[in-house]
């Protein structure tokens, strides 16, 4: 609420109507005076700070100790006293992401590449790591051994029979190569990477695994409404729920997520320091506490019986996960092709 003089004119200065009170009933705005000083401006600024805050936090509260009330009072109508979800996920996104890039940065020189030639100079710790993930069995290997495994050199982009774009668009020009149109836009990409980064494959995967974490937000933001549409699925004999009502629904669950992981981060932070290493439990806590909010959320607006409830989060968890599983790959692919 602004602290303005209010004008003697009865017309909105914003759509012309008849104002019959303090604020036009067709658009809402105040009927004030138009001129202010700073003092007012920063004042106004201050209020709308302020109120923000004030609905922010309300909002935030419900949201985390009333699992599925925010979404229920907000389909119902009654919104004034809370935020607005779209105004609360971009909001609490952003934090989210500013705080999760701040805590993981991949640094080239902090990551190990190891292959035939280098096997010998590995620490023997970090090559019982990297050996166990190649085998089978999950058993390390020594380093004799992982020098036998290995079978090539250097990392190998697509097709290496071509060290040039004009190479490989003459072979096939004579008909040598009859690659289909995928094919070829691959191998080109993989020529480019080849000259770009030779055999420096410490620097390529870096570069990799920073435009694939970059590129988060965008899958998260992608899965929103999928994870929205699966539910309109699992409860489309629910003729009063529209597509929105569950999309609210998922806005709210996003938001305590971000929440939570941002809990875990920072847990996950002070478990590697000396003796914290207990606080690994705190997370799986943590973890299965987004598990369980899903379910209670999901009873509360939706409002079915525990059997079905239960059944019916395990079909949009599975679900998800393979979509989610799905965009990744498909988001490697472009991140490969824009490095």
């Amino acid at each position: 609420m602004s602290h303005l003089p209010q004008r003697l004119e009865k017309n909105c200065l914003n759509c012309g109507t008849t104002v019959i009170g303090k604020y036009c009933h067709e658009c809402g705005q105040e009927n004030s005076e138009p001129k202010e000083s700073v003092w007012q401006l920063l004042s106004h600024f201050f209020s709308d700070v302020t109120h923000f805050d004030g609905k922010f936090f309300t909002s935030l509260k419900d949201l985390i100790t009333r699992p599925g009330y925010l979404s229920r009072q907000y389909t119902l109508g009654r919104r004034a006293s809370f935020l607005n979800p779209v105004r609360m996920y971009l909001f609490t996104s952003f934090i989210f992401f500013l705080i999760f890039f701040s805590l993981f940065k991949w640094d080239q020189s902090n990551l190990t590449v190891v292959d035939r030639n280098n096997a010998e100079k590995v620490d023997t710790a970090d090559m019982r790591e990297i050996s166990s993930a190649i085998t089978s069995d999950g058993k390390p290997l020594t380093k004799a051994d992982f020098s036998k495994k290995m079978t090539i050199d250097s990392v190998h982009f697509i097709n290496q029979d071509y060290t040039s774009k004009a190479a490989y668009d003459s072979a096939l020009a004579s008909g040598k190569v009859t690659d289909n149109w995928f094919l070829r836009e691959a191998t080109y990409r993989g020529i480019e990477l080849t000259q770009k980064y030779g055999h420096n494959k410490k620097r390529f995967i870096a570069d990799f695994i920073e435009k694939l974490q970059h590129s988060i937000p965008q899958m998260l933001f992608v899965l929103l409404p999928l994870f929205a549409l699966i539910l309109k699925i699992l409860y489309v004999r629910h003729k009063d729920y529209y597509y929105t009502e569950h999309a609210i629904f998922t806005l709210h669950f996003y938001i305590f997520s971000f929440i939570m992981m941002l809990l875990i981060f920072a847990i996950a932070k002070l478990d590697a320091l000396p003796g914290l290493a207990w606080m690994t439990f705190i997370n799986v806590a943590l973890t299965m506490g987004i598990l369980f909010y899903l379910y209670k959320a999901m009873r509360v607006f939706y409002r079915q019986s525990r059997v079905k409830t239960l059944g019916k989060m395990s079909l949009l968890l599975l679900t998800f996960f393979i979509s989610g599983l799905f965009l990744f790959v498909i988001f490697a692919f472009i991140s490969i092709f824009e490095i």
